[in-house]
């Protein structure tokens, strides 16, 4: 938001799966400014807001069959038009240091870098923004000389990080690594984490974030999810969404392994939850698509914008 007012732009442009898009129509509605969020219609359930929509929230949904990856395609479409700010994505340095303040905020309290962090990745943007983080702090001095240790999951069957990494690749080879791909991202439990295009190969991207913290990458069942959704909640007393349980799942997978030590200080990112608590103690309200696609390729003057 704050380049949108620096570079004279009329409105941000952005695709999303779910709690970024909410995040920016929030905003919207704060500020008046114009927010065009364009989500696949597995992610218009997760655009609500705590209060009235406005009319600067803008949101395009894709009919069924498109997936995040084409959002994307169609968000950087609009972007090109007169006046459109992208919101840049993984690209975005403020995003990055935005979800990198989960490590710093772990080694403030905790008192030095954790020996691991867990979460469920789509694009991987969390774990590069988490790597950056232990990076600085590092550097600082006074929380340790050691990364934390990546330790990342996906949901099968979408899982085209995993299987890249797992034979030791740079590269994401589409007919190996997510064959049928919209076929299994319907099949996935955590929607969310379906990104066909993530910033795994680029230089300072998750491979080499990986590399660095000699990581780890796990591929988790909606089973295993389920059961470790039902466990986080039993023991904290709180709701958790699907990506969250996909990471939870992950950290009982590296106990199993041996992949964590008994004294080691573990970071597990719950990046979704208390929904159900708070449906309990707010009225949320449901942002309504101003227009429905069908593809990426669509006119954009059928948009009219």
């Amino acid at each position: 938001m704050q380049l949108l007012k620096e570079s004279g732009g009329k409105a941000i442009v952005l695709a999303s799966a779910g709690n970024t898009g909410r995040a920016f129509a929030y905003s919207s509605a704060l500020t008046g400014t114009d927010a065009y969020i364009v989500v696949p219609d597995s992610g218009v359930s997760s655009i609500w807001l705590p209060e009235e929509p406005t009319d600067s929230i803008h949101l395009i949904s894709m009919t069924p069959g498109n997936d995040y990856t084409d959002a994307i395609n169609l968000a950087g479409r609009l972007a090109k038009l007169p006046g459109m700010v992208p919101e840049g994505g993984a690209r975005n340095v403020a995003r990055r240091d935005g979800m990198g303040t989960v490590m710093l905020d772990a080694a403030v309290t905790i008192g030095k870098i954790p020996d691991h962090y867990f979460q469920a990745v789509g694009s991987g943007t969390g774990g590069i923004s988490a790597w950056e983080a232990s990076l600085r702090l590092r550097a600082d001095g006074s929380f340790g000389s050691k990364l934390s240790k990546l330790q990342l999951a996906q949901n099968l069957p979408f899982v085209p990080m995993y299987n890249a990494w797992k034979a030791k690749r740079r590269e994401i080879i589409p007919d190996i690594d997510m064959k049928d791909a919209k076929k299994q991202i319907e099949e996935t439990y955590a929607t969310v984490l379906t990104n066909r295009a993530p910033p795994y190969s680029v230089t300072g991207g998750l491979y080499d974030a990986l590399v660095d913290t000699d990581g780890i990458m796990y591929a988790v069942t909606k089973d295993e999810a389920l059961e470790a959704k039902a466990l986080f909640e039993s023991l904290e007393g709180i709701d958790i969404l699907p990506p969250s349980a996909v990471a939870a799942a992950s950290l009982l997978k590296a106990v199993e392994a041996g992949n964590v030590g008994k004294d080691d200080t573990i970071l597990l990112n719950i990046a979704g939850g208390g929904f159900k608590r708070l449906k309990k103690d707010f009225t949320l309200f449901q942002v309504k698509p101003s227009v429905t696609v069908s593809s990426s390729d669509v006119p954009l003057d059928e948009l009219k914008i």
